[in-house]
C-alpha cells in the first residue's frame, strides 16, 4: 500500500493533474461567488426598480386627475411576483371595503423613499411617496419573495460554472495525458528491452525538459556497454588463454598414459585426465558464452534445416549418450528453416542436447523435435531427467548456477548459452516439464519468429 501510495504522489502527471484541478475549482469557486454575489444584488436593484416604475405609473396617473387606489394587488403571472399599492391618508382608512380587504398595517408617517418594514413578523419592501396634489401612498412587496426571486435568478447565473468545470476537468486532464504520451511510449520502449540491448534512446519527439535526462540515460548505457565488453573481453580472453596450457597438460598426460606405470599411479593419472577435460570443457563454453555475448550474428548466406543441425550434433554427442546408455534421437519428420548463421544455431541444439544427456540417469531418453506452425516454428529438446522446478527456471539461465541436489558433472553454462543465443537470433526460450503429469523430465522450447523461421525444402 506504502509503494502505491509513494507511485501516486510520485507521479508528474497526477501531480500536474491535480494541481490544474485544483486552480480550475478554486477560479470556479471565486468566479461563481463573485457571480452569485453580483447577480443577486442586481436582481435586488431590479426588483426596487420595478416598485419605482410602479410609483411613477400611480403619480402619472395622479396628475391627469385620476384618484388614487385605497388598496390594490397587482398579480403577475407568477404567484411571487404580487405588488401592494395602498394609500397612506386618513381617507384610505374609511374606504375599507369590508373584512375581506386586506390591508398591510402601515404607519401614515412613514417617509418617502424605499425602505424595509417588518410588518407583523413578516418583511416588506416599501417604497412611500408623495404625489403633487399632497396624496401618500405606498408600493411593497414581500421580502421572502424577493429573496426567494434574487436568489433564483442568482443561481441562474451559476448553471454555465456547473455545466463548464467538469467539462473544462476533463479537457484539462485530456490534454495532460496527451502531453505525457511520448514520456510514457519511452517507458515502454525502454521496458521491453533486452538486459543486453544497450543502444542509445532517440530523444527526437521529446519534450525539451525530458532531452537533459535521456541523454544523460545514453551517457550511462554507453558506460555500461563499455563495462560489460571490457568484462566479456575479459572471460574471452582468459578462456582463450587457458586452451593452451590445458592442452599441453593434455598431451602430457596422454603421454605419461603412455609409459608403463603402477595400477595406484594410473588410477591417479585417470582422474587426473578427467579433471583436465572437464577443464577444457568449461573453457570451451566460456569462449561460447563469450561469442554468444558479444558477437553480432553475422548474416547466413542461406536458410538452415532444423534437422540437418541435429544430425551434425547427435554425430557429436553419440558417443556420451552411448556411454551413459540413453536413447537419444529425433521424433517426428517436421523440418524448418532457420534464417541464422550456422554456428549459433549448431551450438544452441548442442549445448540443449548435451545438457540433456549429462542430467538424464543413465538408461534414459532423449528426444529431439521440430514443431512447424504458421506463426514460427519451434526446436524442442526433452528428457526424462529430474526437470527443473518453477521457482528454478529463471536462475538456471544464468551463468554457473546448478539445481542443488543434481549430482551430475557439468558447469552451470548450458542454458545461460542458449539464453545468450536465442536473444540474439530473437527467438523465446521456455522451460517446462517433459511429463507435466508426474513434473518429471525437463523440455526445453526454442521458438523463433516466422521472420527467421520457414518450412524446409528438400
Amino acid at each position: 500500500m506504502d509503494g502505491r501510495s509513494q507511485q501516486v504522489s510520485g507521479s508528474v502527471q497526477r501531480r500536474l493533474s491535480a494541481a490544474l484541478a485544483l486552480a480550475i475549482g478554486a477560479m470556479a469557486l471565486v468566479a461563481g461567488a463573485f457571480s452569485f454575489v453580483a447577480a443577486y444584488d442586481e436582481a435586488r436593484e431590479l426588483q426596487d426598480d420595478a416598485l419605482r416604475r410602479v410609483a411613477q405609473l400611480i403619480e402619472h396617473q395622479s396628475a391627469h386627475g385620476q384618484p388614487l387606489p385605497h388598496n390594490l394587488q397587482v398579480q403577475g403571472e407568477e404567484d411571487d411576483s404580487r405588488i401592494i399599492i395602498q394609500r397612506l391618508d386618513a381617507a384610505s382608512t374609511e374606504a375599507r371595503t369590508g373584512p375581506s380587504d386586506a390591508r398591510l398595517p402601515l404607519s401614515a408617517s412613514l417617509p418617502d423613499g424605499p425602505r424595509t418594514v417588518d410588518l407583523g413578523g413578516e418583511p416588506f419592501r416599501v417604497l412611500v411617496r408623495t404625489t403633487a396634489r399632497g396624496e401618500r401612498f405606498a408600493v411593497a412587496q414581500d421580502s421572502r419573495l424577493r429573496r426567494e426571486l434574487a436568489r433564483y435568478a442568482a443561481l441562474r447565473t451559476l448553471l454555465p460554472f456547473m455545466l463548464l468545470v467538469p467539462v473544462l476537468l476533463l479537457l484539462v486532464a485530456r490534454l495532460v495525458h496527451q502531453l505525457f504520451r511520448p514520456i510514457r511510449r519511452l517507458a515502454t520502449e525502454v521496458d521491453e528491452r533486452s538486459e543486453e540491448d544497450l543502444r542509445p534512446i532517440a530523444d527526437i519527439d521529446l519534450p525539451t525538459e525530458v532531452r537533459p535526462f535521456v541523454r544523460a540515460i545514453n551517457r550511462l548505457l554507453g558506460r555500461v556497454g563499455e563495462t560489460l565488453a571490457a568484462q566479456r573481453r575479459f572471460v574471452a580472453d582468459a578462456a582463450h588463454e587457458l586452451r593452451s596450457p590445458l592442452t599441453a597438460l593434455s598431451l602430457q598426460a596422454e603421454h605419461l598414459a603412455a609409459t608403463d606405470l603402477p595400477a595406484s599411479a594410473r588410477e591417479r593419472l585417470a582422474a587426473l585426465r578427467q579433471g583436465i577435460e572437464r577443464g577444457r570443457g568449461l573453457v570451451e563454453q566460456l569462449l561460447a558464452l563469450a561469442r554468444a555475448q558479444t558477437s553480432a550474428p553475422a548474416a547466413p548466406t542461406q536458410p538452415l534445416s532444423l534437422q540437418a543441425i541435429f544430425r551434425r550434433v547427435l554425430e557429436d554427442l553419440l558417443p556420451l549418450a552411448e556411454s551413459r546408455a540413453i536413447d537419444v534421437g529425433v521424433e517426428g519428420e517436421q523440418d524448418a528453416a532457420i534464417d541464422a548463421p550456422r554456428e549459433l544455431l549448431y551450438t544452441l541444439a548442442r549445448n540443449l542436447v548435451d545438457n540433456a544427456i549429462r542430467y538424464t540417469p543413465e538408461g534414459g531418453r532423449v528426444d529431439l523435435s521440430v514443431v512447424v506452425e504458421p506463426d514460427g516454428a519451434t526446436l524442442r529438446v526433452s528428457d526424462t531427467g529430474p526437470g527443473i522446478p518453477p521457482g528454478e527456471r529463471g536462475r538456471v539461465l544464468e551463468p554457473f548456477y546448478r539445481v542443488p541436489g543434481h549430482d551430475a558433472v557439468g558447469s552451470g553454462l548450458g542454458l545461460a548459452i542458449v539464453q545468450s543465443i536465442a536473444d540474439r537470433l530473437g527467438a523465446e526460450l521456455t522451460l517446462g516439464y517433459a511429463d507435466p503429469m508426474r513434473q518429471v523430465g525437463l523440455e526445453v522450447s526454442v521458438r523463433f519468429a516466422p521472420a527467421r523461421a520457414g518450412r524446409a525444402t528438400d
